[in-house]
């Protein structure tokens, strides 16, 4: 008699106003095993993930069949799914500082937990987070179950949650892009740890992503997905990587492999844009015996010297930590010094008067990572992309500041009429290009990209790259890249700089820092860099079809 496999998925559909959003969606998923859910943004990796938890958003309707061993949970009470989640289904999301209360202690938070799966006293609960912590390598003696989230790295608090997830030992954990926001040492750290923990407790986990290498580091089986169905399920791993049937699937292979072509060539005399003379800063010191006085006397950027010339792309690198940040600050001009001294051109940034500093501003723009956040959601395209000029005297006539407008957009690929549009009724790829448009429009020298792209799905991130290429070659743009994501760093830069504790460490054309790291820092970020070569290897085992 064969056995319940531990996560059973048959037939399941989810409708919003009679459109389907998932159409016969099946799957199984045994105890101990990894399930790789990966697509493109929009394919309903997540929406299925939230199907199976039982946290589809309200007026979608859901039919199928959802068994978790062997018990059917689709169309259970809400005070039942309550019981479930936490206890049976732990779930990490991708961004774990949403998901921590900042009032509590990641102890508490953990006892909490435990506390409402099961009747037992504080101290119990206590003494299961403390031992939580330590299996998610958190212990105590390094990271006390008295901090505050705030406290921690992004790379902490993704334990954090891992171990909230852990604690009732679940049958099935749900994990959606848990490691996208971390840099490559940590992602490797956090993706070693849940594959031990999950064969160690007979954990069955579903590793939703967009990002191939990724899942293939993870992943027993791969279920790939599209516009709701799924379109290529495989198993093991290497397997689906290396014989793949679908177009869709191959398109998202090939598109994973894709580099962008860079045409244009930085001139050995091209004029230096932006310079970084031997500049440090320190965290200053806070009057208050607040935890936040420990770090007091750290000095986030050490004596760092750079260059940016006129069309180059120049990448800064680094863990969590290491400074990388900070120094973007500094060339940005959003904090000044405790040494050294910022060029923009010939002038010096940090001994600028109140007006120089403004015009100074126009020359260098920023791009962030999450560009809907960085934008006014009752401002239309126009007002948005517009709002830089203002930093132009004398004042631009209205129909000269449309123009500008259109003509921005016009060169990120987006048409005249987004102008007056909100930014809601665009998707993550357009909102990004709207977002290097506005940086655009006033023509500057240089333009900052901090981890503006390491969240988009692959086809997205590819069309930004190629974007930023093109605009290379037309406009002669310095692009600043400060990421964690080496494979965007690799594949868009001319060189690159890597920073630990606060200092620079390597720095060289890109393809020869690649191939031949000489800093033993830099040989380990490469080493833990997701590579998709690895992951396509063909393992002798029977192929499952959809």
């Amino acid at each position: 008699m064969s056995r319940e496999p531990r996560l059973s998925v048959s037939g399941l559909r989810v409708e919003l106003d009679g459109r389907a959003l998932l159409s016969d969606v099946s799957l199984s998923l045994d105890e101990g095993q990894t399930l790789g859910l990966v697509g493109t943004s929009g394919s309903g990796k997540t929406l299925t993930a939230l199907a199976i938890a039982g946290l589809l958003p309200p007026g979608m309707e859901v039919s199928g069949s959802v068994r978790l061993d062997g018990e059917e949970l689709l169309g259970l009470p809400e005070d039942r799914w309550c019981r479930i989640r936490g206890d049976r289904i732990g779930l990490v999301s991708q961004e774990p500082a949403t998901a921590l209360n900042p009032l509590m202690t990641i102890g508490a938070q953990i006892a909490e937990t435990v506390r409402l799966h099961r009747m037992v006293p504080y101290d119990e609960a206590l003494r299961i987070a403390r031992v939580t912590m330590e299996e998610v390598g958190l212990p105590p003696s390094r990271v006390g179950p008295d901090r505050y989230p705030h406290e921690l790295s992004g790379g902490q608090r993704q334990r954090v949650a891992l171990a909230l997830a852990l604690a009732m030992r679940p049958e099935l954990l749900i994990a959606d892009e848990p490691t996208t926001a971390l840099d490559v040492t940590v992602q490797a750290q956090v993706l070693a740890l849940l594959k031990r923990l999950t064969r160690q407790y007979g954990i069955a986990l579903v590793f939703v992503s967009h990002d191939l290498a990724v899942v293939g580091q993870i992943a027993d089986r791969i279920v790939v997905m599209d516009e709701g169905r799924v379109i290529e399920r495989r198993g093991p791993n290497g397997m689906v990587l290396a014989d793949l049937r679908a177009p869709q699937s191959m398109r998202l292979l090939d598109a994973a492999r894709r580099r962008p072509v860079r045409t244009s060539k930085v001139a050995a005399d091209a004029p230096v844009v932006l310079q970084a003379r031997s500049v440090s800063f320190e965290h200053k010191p806070f009057a208050s015996r607040s935890i936040l006085a420990r770090i007091r006397g750290h000095r986030a950027v050490d004596h760092v010297s750079l260059e940016l010339r006129r069309g180059e792309s120049l990448g800064i690198v680094g863990e969590s930590g290491s400074g990388k940040t900070s120094l973007l600050r500094l060339l940005l001009g959003l904090e000044r010094p405790s040494e050294g001294d910022v060029l923009l051109g010939d002038q010096s940034m940090v001994h600028a008067t109140g007006a120089q500093r403004r015009a100074m501003r126009r020359r260098m723009q920023a791009v962030f990572q999450d560009p809907y956040g960085s934008f006014d959601p009752r401002w239309r395209v126009e007002r948005l992309v517009a709002e830089p000029l203002d930093l132009i005297e004398p004042a631009i006539p209205a129909a000269e500041r449309r123009r500008k407008v259109e003509a921005a957009l016009a060169n990120v690929g987006l048409p005249a009429d987004a102008a007056d549009r909100f930014p809601h009724a665009f998707s993550g790829g357009q909102r990004q290009r709207i977002a290097i448009a506005r940086a655009l429009i006033v023509e500057p020298d240089v333009v900052a990209l901090d981890e503006a792209i390491s969240a988009l799905d692959i086809f997205t991130r590819n069309q930004i790259l190629d974007l930023l290429a093109e605009l290379t070659r037309k406009l002669g743009i310095a692009w600043l890249f400060v990421s964690h994501d080496l494979s965007v760093v690799q594949g868009v830069t001319d060189r690159v700089a890597v920073m630990q504790d606060g200092r620079i460490v390597e720095t060289g054309p890109t393809a020869r820092l690649f191939a031949d790291p000489r800093h033993p820092h830099t040989r380990d970020l490469i080493a833990a860099m997701p590579q998709l070569p690895d992951a396509v290897r063909l393992r002798t085992s029977t192929l499952e079809t959809p």
